[in-house]
């Protein structure tokens, strides 16, 4: 037991945390991830999941995940940098860069990792970064680390962004511009070339989180191939956590960018190298996501029938452009209660209030799969409508 004063200030937190609404409850999972899973004992619908391309428990993940286990044993046995690098965490680094079609990639403990580990190393005392007012916790928290100045620029507005670049131009060592590529409570997209031109014509480098954006956009590589731009991002970040259905984080780009940030990046030479399990289960989810592009085309057929049905009924779904399509309600209790009977149909979604999103904006935040049914969707929305009713929302 600790000390009971300690005991009693958390406590106090957390009760005040409590009372405004700002906890999570945990809802457990008693089986794989999927479209559909076991939520609490009942079979759901998912709609709660990064899972988009149902590559979570795809029996050939499992499978080179297993013989990897065999072959190399479980744990790496220590840090990449000193003895747990292994040939197979090698070819990963290829299958990265033939990913993201750069020269070179690294990957990450963790998506976080890369942000945190990664902005403080490229940008310090005497430089700039400008970041979007919407960019993810873990760039804001690279950023801190960083000790670089901050200027904050409106959400995706590229004429805010161009007055600040000209307020901060010649006055700094160096200007980093860092972006969200698929943001992910809105489900919009960074104007990622019109971001690019900027930096360009600023002299500024570009640093995209596009955790969102594989297995989504660009045919599943991401947003620099969406939008043409693999040899000009100088920084994409990634996860293998979200549409690769697998874990770890990633950094792709040009030869010389990886080597420095392998050799300075705390969060990689500091952290356990993640077993060889997750490295083999990671070459694959690549490897599908490039041979496989039918998966995505299926995502977005079901993010377009589901996003238009739920503005058909009514519903407010804010900027969206991806398979993440929000239902903005605008109230901390209404929005719960729409989860609440939302769940009790079947549907496993969760609402996100204050400090995640703005007062005024909460929201439901649907995230739609490839291997959702017709059916599954159908389901979902018919309980979105009985819902949306009885709570006066439509």
């Amino acid at each position: 037991m600790g000390s009971p004063k300690v005991r009693e200030y958390f406590k106090k937190k957390y009760l005040e945390m409590v009372e405004r609404g700002e906890t999570w409850e945990l809802l457990r999972l008693m089986g794989p991830t999927g479209p559909r899973a076991i939520v609490e004992g009942r079979e759901m619908i998912v709609l709660a999941s990064n899972n988009y391309l149902n590559l979570a428990n795809d029996p050939r993940i499992k499978r080179a995940a297993i013989e990897a286990i065999e072959k190399y044993g479980w744990g790496a046995g220590s840090d990449w940098s000193i003895a747990g690098y292994t040939d197979l965490q090698e070819e990963l680094h290829r299958k990265i860069a033939e990913f993201k079609k750069t020269e070179a990639g690294l990957a990450f403990q963790t998506g976080y990792g890369v942000n945190a580990g990664t902005i403080p190393k490229i940008v310090g005392k005497g430089d700039i970064v400008l970041s979007d007012e919407l960019n993810h916790g873990s760039i804001i928290d690279g950023i801190r680390l960083s000790r670089a100045d901050k200027i904050i620029y409106k959400h995706c507005d590229v004429s805010d962004l161009e007055d600040k670049l000209r307020k901060v131009h010649g006055k700094y060592n160096n200007i980093l511009i860092v972006t969200d590529g698929v943001f992910s409570m809105d489900g919009d997209i960074a104007p990622m070339d019109k971001i690019q031109k900027l930096a360009d014509e600023f002299g500024a480098m570009t640093y995209v989180d596009d955790a969102h954006g594989e297995g989504v956009l660009g045919e599943g590589r991401g947003i620099g191939v969406h939008f043409g731009l693999e040899d000009k991002i100088d920084f994409q970040m990634g996860t293998f956590s979200k549409a690769l259905g697998s874990f770890g984080g990633m950094l792709a780009g040009d030869r010389e960018v990886i080597d420095y940030v392998r050799n300075t990046a705390r969060t990689w030479l500091l952290s356990a190298a993640y077993p060889p399990s997750v490295t083999a289960a990671n070459i694959k989810a690549l490897e599908i996501v490039m041979s496989e592009p039918e998966r995505v085309r299926r995502l977005w057929d079901n993010t377009k029938y589901f996003k238009k049905e739920l503005e058909s009924l009514g519903f407010n779904t804010g900027k969206s452009q991806t398979p993440i399509i929000p239902v903005i309600v605008g109230d901390t209790k209404k929005v719960k209660e729409l989860a609440r009977m939302l769940f009790d149909e079947g549907i496993f979604v969760l609402p996100i209030v204050y400090p995640m999103v703005p007062r005024g904006t909460e929201r439901i935040r649907n995230q739609v799969n490839a291997d959702h049914t017709r059916e599954d969707l159908d389901k979902a929305l018919n309980a979105y409508e009985r819902a949306g009713k009885k709570l006066g929302i439509i």
